[in-house]
């Protein structure tokens, strides 16, 4: 079923994100326009609470990055690099929602 809402995540991309590149555990490196923080965030968490996240995150539409898990690896505009330490599914239905990822500084990044 289809929604007003579909299309926003890569539109809030557009806007508001910088090409990130994912190095998946096993597979090859993918650019994809998304959205990288170090501000602190809060988002739901699964039982419905709010959940402050004080890590870096990276917001990247599921339907970009299926399969992005602990342990991948991404790398910032400015070069530096991050490894990916939880994701979280915002529960929303849309094929292009967002999963926001907590990162964490990887060694030599």
């Amino acid at each position: 079923m289809t929604s007003v809402f579909d299309g926003m995540t890569g539109i809030l991309a557009d806007v508001f994100g910088a090409p990130v590149t994912w190095h998946p555990a096993n597979g090859p490196a993918v650019e994809i326009q998304s959205i990288f923080r170090e501000s602190p965030i809060e988002v739901d968490g699964a039982d419905g609470q709010i959940v402050r996240i004080e890590a870096p995150t990276w917001r990247v539409a599921r339907d970009l990055a299926q399969a992005v898990a602990r342990g991948d690896q991404v790398t910032v505009p400015d070069g530096r690099k991050f490894r990916v330490m939880v994701v979280h599914n915002t529960g929303s239905p849309a094929r292009d929602a967002f999963f926001i990822c907590e990162l964490q500084i990887a060694a030599g990044g």
